[in-house]
């Protein structure tokens, strides 16, 4: 079958372009023009993909995403931003966005873009469905990694992590006080045939840093300028 795509964007003449190259390259392609109409039916039926644009009538993109997530919808989402707008990719992301596409864009963009982020989707998948039901912990210092569930727990309390901040996590912590570089992180995390640049790496390590570092010290993620990042752990002194 078909992937389905809903393309959620106000503009007639962007929207009639992207359906129509994504129907001719094979994809089943579903239109709405408005925010909350958009919402409702990304809630109601289910998609393999979501491209969604930031400026909409009625709630614009990073409510429509961020009330998604919220309601615990994982479908994949590219957002559609203006030129020279790294605020909008940065707050996109942040909210929950696995891409992003700069407007104005060429088909052959598009597609690769739907296309990178669909295989990403699907090989995430089929992972989670071999993994064993064993509890094997991956541990430094406080912190405790669960790679079957994707759980973290530091210090005792579980942290909530999107997928590509714990497989960030994940090949930080099996190398710690490793320089891990953006590009090694890159290629790991979201594979060779990505095509995004390294602000991407840097804004999910922000967002993973902030969550592991609250009331905490024992675990860091430290940033080597111009060249990555490593974890560093610190013994716990015992009362």
């Amino acid at each position: 079958m078909p992937h389905k795509i809903l393309v959620i964007e106000d503009e007639p003449t962007l929207a009639r372009l992207l359906s129509y190259n994504l129907s001719q390259e094979g994809y089943e392609t579903k239109v709405v023009d408005h925010g909350s109409d958009g919402l409702q039916v990304a809630l109601q039926q289910q998609f393999d993909l979501i491209v969604l644009d930031i400026m909409l009538p009625g709630m614009n993109g990073f409510e429509v995403l961020s009330k998604l997530r919220q309601k615990g919808n994982r479908t994949p989402v590219i957002i559609l931003t203006a030129r020279n707008a790294e605020e909008e990719v940065v707050q996109g992301l942040k909210y929950g966005a696995d891409d992003y596409i700069t407007k104005p864009f060429g088909v052959a963009e598009l597609l690769a873009r739907v296309s990178a982020v669909l295989r990403r989707t699907v090989s995430d998948e089929a992972l989670q469905e071999k993994a064993p039901s064993g509890e094997k912990v991956i541990t430094a210092g406080e912190l405790h990694i669960y790679p079957e569930k994707y759980e973290v727990v530091l210090g005792g309390e579980s942290i909530p992590l999107r997928p590509k901040e714990f497989e960030v996590l994940l090949y930080l912590v099996q190398r710690p006080g490793v320089v891990i570089t953006r590009d090694d992180l890159m290629n790991i995390v979201w594979g060779f045939d990505y095509i995004g640049g390294q602000r991407t790496v840097d804004v999910h390590v922000s967002s993973l840093r902030k969550k592991l570092e609250m009331n905490q010290q024992s675990v860091q993620i430290e940033s080597i300028r111009g060249v990555g990042y490593k974890l560093v752990t610190t013994p716990v002194k015992k009362a």
